[in-house]
């Protein structure tokens, strides 16, 4: 059984009733799914899953304690460690009476804080542009099996849309590192008969080639290892996966080395014409650099503008 399968099942057949039953006046403020950190919150679990952090378990989101004061929550926080340890031939691990790391009760505000420093509706660009996407894409991913009042969901949702500065600047450093990895050093390499370098060059291209096809997408990519498991995922880029795979698993030979740079040119000339389509560069050239400065050059708020292209 699936990860969110199972989470769901289990709030349904243990959470509701507790929350019904223990703390009705709070019913429709409280949230519950199943987010975060583990591949199960992305659907990528598997049977290899279960050896670790594999468990009937969810996630409770309460508002702050202007609300639902401390006492309250401990009582959830206790209620939440009471219930039963066997579901579906699950066993949930041994976790102290205040709820696992990635299970129990949370409050929303501290939550989000702990991923990205804040609310997402207290996210300002200035600290936006620092958040790793994989981090982003960890604070939106998974399913919230209940929120009435929409007060966990509304805050993911902001952190879906970035704003298009913020947009931007993570645009610019990946096209900047496509620039120098893919179509500058990765040549160089292959002249200088440096294929592990060549090969470590490959590498940073695909990974922001990808990072910045996500962003155009409207998504963040997630960690390394679910990377390309989430891009195959993509509307439109399943042979690009299969190619840039292939870039990355097969040798530098003089054949095999020019392919790959015409494989280099080929996707940063498709992701080039993305960047015009949607009015993101003026440049008008096949150089990612060029277009990295364009993209950047557009942002409207000048301290932003002004920060390292790689911040």
């Amino acid at each position: 059984m699936k990860g969110l399968e199972l989470s769901r099942k289990y709030f349904e057949a243990f959470g509701i009733p507790m929350i019904r039953e223990q703390f009705p006046e709070y019913e429709e403020m409280i949230a519950a799914g199943l987010t975060g950190s583990g591949s199960e919150c992305y659907g990528y679990d598997d049977e290899l899953s279960a050896d670790h952090d594999f468990e009937p378990g969810f996630c409770l989101f309460i508002p702050g304690e202007e609300i639902v004061d401390r006492k309250t929550a401990f009582r959830m926080e206790r209620a939440y460690a009471k219930l039963p340890a066997e579901f579906e031939g699950y066993t949930r691990k041994k976790i102290s009476p205040v709820g696992g790391s990635r299970h129990g009760v949370f409050r929303m505000e501290e939550y989000f804080r702990e991923r990205i420093g804040c609310l997402p509706e207290n996210l300002t660009p200035d600290r936006w542009v620092r958040i790793p996407e994989s981090v982003l894409a960890e604070a939106v991913n998974g399913e919230m099996f209940r929120d009435r009042l929409s007060l966990m969901e509304d805050q993911r949702e902001l952190l879906r849309r970035p704003p298009e500065d913020v947009l931007r600047k993570k645009l610019a450093g990946h096209l900047l590192m496509m620039a120098q990895s893919g179509q500058y050093n990765y040549p160089r390499c292959i002249r200088r008969g440096e294929t592990g370098g060549a090969q470590l060059a490959v590498f940073e291209f695909v990974r922001h080639a990808m990072a910045a096809l996500f962003l155009l997408q409207g998504k963040y990519m997630p960690y390394y290892k679910w990377s390309f498991r989430a891009f195959r995922e993509l509307p439109g880029h399943a042979d690009d996966a299969a190619m840039m795979e292939a870039m990355i698993s097969s040798d530098n030979g003089p054949e095999r080395a020019e392919a790959k740079y015409d494989q280099i040119e080929g996707l940063a000339s498709r992701i080039i014409d993305l960047l015009q389509e949607r009015r993101l560069t003026e440049a008008v050239c096949g150089d990612l650099e060029k277009h990295a400065y364009s993209v950047n050059d557009g942002i409207a708020d000048g301290w932003i503008r002004n920060l390292p292209m790689m911040e």
